[in-house]
């Protein structure tokens, strides 16, 4: 019974383990005005970036792309890297080029309402966790009361982060803050009157006076986050 019990419990976490999306590669099958096909079909909601391969070992990326499902995906601009030095790359998208979705799917950020569930969600996913102290630093420096999807996406930009786990008061969500979807959800529950305001972070350590963020006025948690789903 025990070796069952253990077996049982082994797969549940083997299963949960394997729930966060890995990046997907694919190739530009057909152009459309503003979609392409793709050569295999992403989940909505992926973002990722499309590959111009020019020969003789030289490749760039030249568009950004979400998956709309269905094998099709939009074609955006691709502006994860903007600087006045840097030219724009002027290639124009064709057929035969490489589709890389969840490129930083690597990196993750864990929003959640405290420590013991900040804790659970990252031992039991193998990612490079970029600490919430860093999110909360630039979510303090806006005027944003709570989180939405407008404040997880430039940062997750900037740092370049491709999944956001986010704790509501009855699932963990994962985001893909660049196309701002929820492309994967699970049940989970937690403790509504132990969350941290605005989420967990260590600045409640410290003295937050020091950054004129002392008088600052946030949404309790659960209610930050439940708009987002």
């Amino acid at each position: 019974m025990r070796k069952i019990l253990f077996f049982i419990l082994l797969t549940s976490y083997a299963l949960f383990a394997d729930f966060l999306p890995n990046s997907m590669k694919t190739s530009v099958e057909k152009i459309s005005k503003n979609t392409i096909e793709l050569g295999s079909n992403i989940p909505a909601g992926m973002s990722g970036i499309i590959i111009h391969n020019y020969g003789n070992g030289l490749s760039a990326i030249t568009h950004s792309s979400i998956s709309l499902g269905n094998g099709k995906a939009s074609i955006e601009p691709y502006t994860a890297i903007v600087h006045k030095n840097i030219p724009d790359i002027q290639t124009a998208l064709s057929v035969g080029d490489q589709a890389v979705f969840g490129n930083f799917y690597d990196n993750a950020l864990v929003i959640a309402p405290n420590q013991t569930a900040y804790q659970q969600i990252t031992s039991k996913f193998k990612r490079t966790w970029i600490h919430p102290d860093a999110f909360a630093l630039a979510f303090m420096q806006t005027e944003e009361s709570h989180i939405s999807m407008d404040s997880l996406a430039p940062f997750a930009k900037q740092n370049q982060i491709g999944l956001v786990l986010l704790v509501t008061e009855n699932k963990l969500l994962v985001i893909d803050p660049i196309s701002k979807k929820v492309i994967k959800s699970t049940g989970l529950k937690t403790n509504p009157n132990s969350a941290m305001t605005p989420f967990y972070a260590r600045f409640d350590q410290i003295n937050l006076s020091l950054f004129n963020f002392s008088d600052r006025v946030y949404t309790p948690y659960f209610q930050s986050v439940a708009g987002i789903q």
